[in-house]
């Protein structure tokens, strides 16, 4: 079969099918002879429905469901004997002209352009390390004794501290009127943990139980609250309720209550030493590999097809509803979400695809069997019970499917490392957790 493909830009294509009428009209007739069969309407029994009646119920469906059928296999054929990488899904148009006894269709698509990697060794990439000092292992384990601290009320004579946790009612005003989201009663709150802003935890600090006071606060010009955003307003607080907290000792008791059978300091220490290592370890990861794809757009040539844009776009449409559905946001299907909205990102992401795959492509850089073994194993250690979250990967395809997506950009990540110009820096740790 000759195939003569039309160029019309420069990744878009057409081809002209044509499909031999007389077997179109016989492949429906057979399917609505077959469905004739089992077909029930009123007036006549089971599988004795006359054609011409089935024809007339449910002819244009299965016409409908026959010609997409052939015209897709046609579609296929014509591609493959031309060769053709086809992006997305092609647009199918009837044609007028058709020869005699024959159906014709235009089919208009996109094909997958030519990436062009640039010279990799005069690219500079910042390649980041990050230590895991004494320091954010006290810190961390400062962290696990305040999710197992305790309150207790101060005596009525100390006024509030810095750690205390408060009880207060409030009400503010902006050119004395109230506004949305100003008062509360019952409020609690810990001093000195950002819960509030702090002109509003130095207002407190000091206040002894039944005292009530008034003080002006100016809102950030960035507030999320966009509506006091920038403007000041004047609050009355009045103090019922001081609780000092209290930190359990790193005890035998306390280390054996985080899961650390040996019940020691230094058990506990090397713990939290391998966590901390194996998070630095994801988040370092993370950052070199976005600055490797960063890199990598630069030094790539290619044309993106817009087909895989819009595509991806439309993914990413459908997980912002999903994810206002899971807030409660009423008629999130009906939200509106303008496509121009994700038109950056998505195109980012297809062009990376596209270098990624050519990359793993041309210096075979898939996923080896050990190094998802190695990677879900290691992503395992995180959880209580290890053996469990393997079982939980390796028996989803789609989850597998991820894991491989993340092995394979981490062999990306580490080809172009070993080939482009590393530029190595030390990051503080708290900088890289808190970034």
């Amino acid at each position: 079969m000759t195939v003569n493909v039309e160029t019309l830009d420069k990744l878009e294509r057409r081809i002209t099918l044509t499909l031999p009428a007389d077997e179109i009209n016989r492949e429906v007739e057979s399917r609505l002879k077959k469905l004739a069969r089992t077909v029930k309407a009123d007036g006549f029994r089971p599988g004795k429905v006359p054609l011409s009646v089935v024809a007339q119920r449910y002819g244009y469906s299965v016409q409908y469901e026959v010609m997409n059928d052939r015209v897709g296999r046609a579609f296929a054929d014509a591609a493959n004997e031309a060769k053709l990488r086809v992006a997305g899904v092609p647009r199918i148009e009837p044609k007028a002209d058709a020869p005699e006894g024959q159906l014709a269709f235009d089919a208009t698509f996109e094909v997958y352009p030519e990436v062009k990697i640039g010279d990799l060794s005069g690219v500079e990439v910042e390649r980041i390390a990050t230590e895991v000092t004494d320091a954010a292992i006290d810190k961390t384990i400062d962290i696990l004794r305040r999710q197992r601290r305790t309150f207790q009320q101060r005596p009525a004579a100390e006024g509030a501290q810095e750690g205390d946790r408060v009880t207060i009612d409030f009400e503010g005003k902006i050119d004395g009127e109230p506004f949305a989201g100003g008062k509360a009663e019952g409020f609690q709150f810990v001093i000195g943990e950002g819960q509030m802003l702090e002109q509003f935890d130095k207002a407190v600090r000091g206040m002894k139980v039944g005292e009530s006071k008034t003080f002006p606060l100016k809102f950030p010009d960035d507030y999320q609250g966009k509506e006091v955003a920038g403007k000041e307003a004047d609050f009355l607080v009045s103090m019922k309720k001081i609780e000092a907290q209290h930190l359990p000792a790193v005890d035998e008791a306390f280390v054996k209550s985080l899961g650390i059978a040996a019940g020691t300091l230094e058990a506990l220490r090397e713990d939290v030493k391998r966590n901390l290592e194996r998070e630095v370890k994801f988040r370092v990861q993370a950052r070199n590999k976005a600055a490797v794809m960063d890199a990598l757009v630069k030094v790539a040539e290619l044309d993106v097809p817009k087909a895989l844009v819009e595509a991806e776009v439309e993914r990413m449409t459908a997980a912002a509803r999903e994810d206002l559905k899971k807030r409660g946001v009423k008629d999130a299907d009906k939200a509106p979400i303008p496509a121009e909205l994700f038109q950056p990102q998505a195109e980012r992401r297809v062009r990376l695809g596209l270098v990624v795959a050519e990359l793993v492509r041309a210096h075979n850089l898939q996923a080896k069997p050990e190094q998802l073994q190695a990677h879900i194993e290691e992503v395992a250690q995180s959880y209580e019970k290890p053996a469990e979250v393997v079982r939980w990967y390796l028996g989803d395809r789609q989850r597998m499917a991820e894991v491989e997506a993340v092995v394979i950009e981490n062999n990306v990540t580490a080809h172009v490392l070993g080939q482009a110009k590393v530029v190595d820096k030390t990051v503080p740790f708290d900088e890289l957790m808190t970034a």
